[in-house]
């Protein structure tokens, strides 16, 4: 089995493909040997389970995973890493490399493709430009997954485990929390990684429970409120929507009230729970009022 966190062997193995890393990709391979088992592991790759990665790079956490999993499924984009992943990880008779853009799939019918009747979960190292789209894409597809164990960045990590109603979260945290709980893992230092990024990485895990779907009337009301409420977090929730979604200020001002929440309040300081009953007032008295 080939050393993939030897960073001589790597830099022979690039060399030899004459591959070179694509910044617009945002392409940041893992070398550190510590890392990667223990994202195999915290992620659920075990016997019984498939394991979807997105972004297998050269195949470092790849290799974990097909050590573990029942099954793999990894979805890169980009078509110069297929011959160095045959290299790589080309020995895995239970890993399937697909070749693609993850955000153009149909997540639930992936998953019934490549994994039927097995459970789920994802891991992945995710480009930092592109994590709060896949993660979005992943939560947002009703797709029957256990668990999204990912390296983001360090900002992020927190930003996502910031309880809903403080001033650290923000319109991703209020999804990402909406879907399941979120649980910070391990942090990961730049030095990681090849070539380092400018950044520090932490390790997190989604665990899904839809604990708020029998709660809300509708979706699509609730996330288009929260996006237009968290674009101008500083300004009071009544100014913000009713200059974003139309709505009276008198009425918003109202159900503040009933809600015993002040006129002034911002967005950032509301709970889950009250995020969402003002979402259901406001999609009952002017369901159409949101762009």
């Amino acid at each position: 089995m080939k050393n993939l966190t030897d960073i001589r062997y790597v830099k022979s193995l690039l060399s030899r493909h004459g591959f070179h890393f694509s910044k617009k990709l945002g392409q940041n391979f893992l070398i550190d040997p510590s890392v990667c088992p223990q994202i195999a592991e915290m992620g659920n790759a075990k016997a019984g389970q498939g394991i979807l990665e997105i972004g297998p790079g050269i195949g470092t956490l790849t290799q974990q995973l097909a050590m573990r999993a029942e099954r793999v499924t990894a979805v890169e984009l980009d078509s110069r890493l297929f011959p160095i992943l045959e290299e790589t990880v080309g020995e895995f008779q239970n890993l399937h490399i697909l070749s693609g853009d993850i955000l153009k799939f149909s997540v639930p019918e992936l998953l019934e493709q490549e994994f039927p009747g097995m459970p789920v979960s994802v891991c992945a190292n995710l480009p930092y430009y592109i994590t709060t789209p896949i993660l979005m894409h992943l939560l947002e597809s009703g797709a029957d997954i256990e668990t999204i164990t990912v390296m983001v960045q360090k900002e992020v990590a927190e930003k996502l485990q910031a309880p809903v109603g403080s001033r650290e979260a923000g319109a991703i945290t209020v999804a990402v929390n909406f879907y399941g709980s979120v649980e910070l893992l391990f942090p990961v230092q730049r030095d990681s990684f090849l070539p380092p990024p400018n950044v520090d990485s932490a390790v997190i895990q989604i665990r899904l429970n839809r604990r708020y779907d029998a709660l809300l009337s509708d979706r699509a009301h609730f996330f288009s409120m929260v996006k237009n409420g968290f674009s101008q977090r500083r300004k009071t929730l009544v100014n913000v929507l009713s200059s974003t979604m139309h709505y009276e200020k008198s009425m918003l001002t109202q159900i503040l009230a009933e809600m015993q929440l002040p006129e002034t309040v911002r967005i950032e300081k509301l709970t889950m729970e009250q995020l969402i009953t003002l979402s259901n007032h406001l999609a009952k008295i002017h369901p159409d009022a949101q762009q």
